[in-house]
């Protein structure tokens, strides 16, 4: 029995430290963020490629996702604002295709859109940003909670990047939602520490000079 009440706690003390790591790690990517991650688009340099991070086009009520939407007014306000001369949008699945079509509503043209549909995970799509498309500085587009993460990433991996934050939903969809951004945070520690490596290898692919994917 005794042995059992050890295990127990044991196994509790375990999961309550990682509890706490994931919230400390989430913390200081915030803090960390705050010398790159901007509102105004006018605080944000000129470059060649911003980087649009993807999530589903449909949320899960059945409607657009509200997260989808403000990333691409951002991505768009960029474009209008002479910032960036091209795209990245990098997602999974049907989340490339959407937000190319999403841009081009938008007033971007197609021709400026590169898709990377292999961005799997945020780390994914940086070094997939860098290794494939050959970007070493960037605009990165997202939520403020995810840009976090994100430029935490693409500075590890040597990129000269920027945030341009999009405009948050005014409710999450979920507690899921709110709290997954802690163990995200943990696991991009763990992803530099390791040298992960992105899930996907693919042909380079020369920005304004190969045709859009």
């Amino acid at each position: 029995m005794r042995l059992i009440l050890f295990a127990l706690f044991g196994l509790g003390a375990l999961a309550l430290a990682v509890v706490l790591l994931a919230w400390l790690a989430e913390r200081r990517l915030d803090r960390t963020a705050e010398a790159w991650s901007f509102g105004d688009i006018a605080r944000l340099p000129d470059v060649d490629v911003a980087l649009v991070l993807g999530t589903a086009p449909i949320g899960p009520e059945g409607g657009p996702n509200v997260y989808f939407v403000h990333r691409l007014d951002a991505a768009a306000a960029l474009w209008r604002a002479g910032k960036v001369k091209y795209f990245i949008v990098s997602g999974s699945t049907d989340e490339p295709a959407a937000m190319r079509a999403g841009l081009v509503e938008r007033g971007v043209p197609a021709a400026a859109i590169y898709g990377d549909p292999a961005g799997y995970r945020t780390w994914d799509s940086v070094l997939r940003a860098r290794d494939v498309f050959g970007q070493r500085r960037l605009i990165i587009v997202s939520q403020r909670f995810h840009l976090s993460r994100a430029l935490f990433l693409a500075r590890q991996a040597g990129i000269e990047a920027w945030g341009f934050e999009a405009r948050d939903v005014d409710s999450p969809y979920s507690i899921f939602t709110e709290l997954r951004r802690f163990p995200s945070a943990l696991r991009a520690y763990v992803d530099v520490w390791a040298g992960a490596s992105a899930r996907d290898s693919s042909l380079p692919v020369k920005i304004g000079i190969d045709p859009p994917l």
